[in-house]
């Protein structure tokens, strides 16, 4: 189905009983009662082109992130967190909870088609609850601006991987409207930490949600203010400059007396990019893909959550999570209530975050532009029909033979074939792009800017 002739006949959804599709298609609706007393404040720090391969407390081999490990100690480490592997489609998981066959965000270009019209991002049901809002960062794919899709106060700039005004898209960001210009050797980064703990400090007499959606570390790949005059690693000195903002974070919030009332969810968009993926190693092990890729390393994402008293400590998850996860999590914790009428993809895993054993998913899905699969602990199942063994993930995924008489690969085949079945993504919003999810015109930029470089 194209996307305007569904659009047009999105007015199916309004029939019948939203929660009981909701649950069928593994949806689960949060209580909507808030726990006694405050109710937390959330902070969601989205790093951007953040793999499993570059943080330590994932066994990085070659980078350190003391103050993120930090988080991971003091709360909870999920193993298999998965997201679009692409950032556009990704966030928009993300923000409503709904899978790309739904919204039509299937690529970086149609994210931006998305209308606050049709859909409900995180703001819209956390303010009805009591919540004071806020998007620092980059909005990036996501359409029109965060205002629009309900939040109180933003600072957001252009593009992707901003950081100083040397940059052609580094020369402005926008507050709440205004347009202001980023000086002379002032950190863009640094910036967007000052306008966040200026907002929390105006609102800790309130509940708070801040979507945090951090410029590090997606390139270009720039001199931090910590880096040495001679660094011959950038990209290390970028997630060190990351992991220290964490770390900024979390005094702040200390220093506020906001921490022991404070959930800090951390997450990646999506895998490592592409020209940094050979050296994000774990036990001197390439991950199989990276960003823009359906293979492990494109979706497989670090995801701690961090909430005092509330999650277990130090706790490593193996529960199956995946990004529309979050919409109903937050919702759940917050005491918020669901749009009605919508059909939501999520599972709320807000037990838990309270050291109960909740109801794990069986498989989660992910997709980009075309491509989809399932996937469940031991095995995958793509749009293709082909099976991959995931027990040696995240460094190989074999093939399995499409005839294969192993009795344990043709029951997975069959469970996972059920799952897709139940989404029938090919019965949604399809793509409109060239197949790979990523802009139009990102070919024709690339011959243009080698071009440009070749001239005299």
């Amino acid at each position: 189905m194209k996307r305007r002739e569904f659009i047009k006949t999105a007015g199916w959804i309004a029939a019948g009983n939203a929660v009981a599709r909701n649950l069928l298609l593994g949806a689960q609706a949060p209580s909507g009662t808030p726990q006694p007393g405050r109710k937390p404040n959330i902070v969601f720090v989205l790093a951007d082109d953040l793999g499993i391969g570059n943080v330590s407390c994932y066994g990085a081999d070659s980078f350190k992130t003391p103050n993120i490990d930090r988080l991971a100690r003091g709360g909870m480490r999920f193993t298999h967190g998965y997201t679009p592997p692409l950032c556009g489609p990704s966030r928009a998981v993300i923000m409503t909870g709904r899978y790309a066959f739904r919204t039509g965000a299937t690529n970086q270009d149609s994210t931006g088609l998305m209308k606050p019209s049709v859909e409900t991002f995180m703001p819209k049901i956390l303010k009805p609850a009591g919540y004071v809002t806020a998007s620092v960062g980059k909005w990036g794919q996501l359409p029109l601006g965060p205002a629009e899709f309900g939040f109180d106060e933003y600072l957001k700039f252009t593009g992707s991987g901003v950081y100083w005004n040397t940059q052609d898209k580094g020369k402005n960001y926008t507050v709440n409207g205004r347009v202001l210009s980023l000086r002379d050797r002032e950190y863009l980064p640094d910036v967007m930490h000052k306008f966040l703990v200026d907002f929390m400090t105006r609102n800790r007499e309130k509940p708070f949600y801040a979507y945090y959606s951090l410029s590090h570390v997606h390139a270009e790949i720039l001199p931090t203010p910590d880096s040495a005059k001679d660094s011959k690693d950038l990209y290390s000195d970028n997630i060190s400059y990351m992991d220290k903002l964490v770390g900024k974070l979390v005094a702040d919030l200390e220093r506020l007396k906001l921490r022991d009332n404070t959930m800090i969810v951390f997450v990646g968009d999506n895998g490592t990019g592409g020209a940094y993926a050979d050296e994000s190693r774990i036990g001197g092990r390439r991950l199989s893909g990276e960003k823009g890729s359906m293979l492990e390393g494109g979706a497989l994402v670090p995801l701690i959550v961090n909430w005092p008293g509330k999650t277990p400590t130090g706790k490593v998850s193996a529960d199956m999570i995946d990004s529309s996860d979050f919409f109903l999590t937050l919702a759940e914790v917050a005491g918020a209530k669901l749009p009605e009428k919508t059909i939501l993809d999520g599972r709320s895993f807000a037990p838990q975050l309270h050291g109960q054993k909740g109801q794990p998913r069986d498989w989660i899905f992910i997709q980009l532009a075309g491509m989809w699969y399932a996937r469940e602990t031991g095995w995958k199942l793509n749009q293709a029909g082909e099976l991959f063994d995931m027990s040696h993930a995240p460094f190989e995924e074999p093939k399995v033979a499409a005839d294969t008489k192993d009795p344990v690969a043709i029951a997975a085949r069959k469970r996972l074939q059920a799952a897709l079945d139940k989404l029938n993504p090919a019965g949604g919003i399809l793509d409109d792009g060239d197949g790979t999810g990523r802009h139009a015109n990102r070919e024709t930029n690339r011959k243009k800017k080698k071009k440009n470089n070749q001239s005299p």
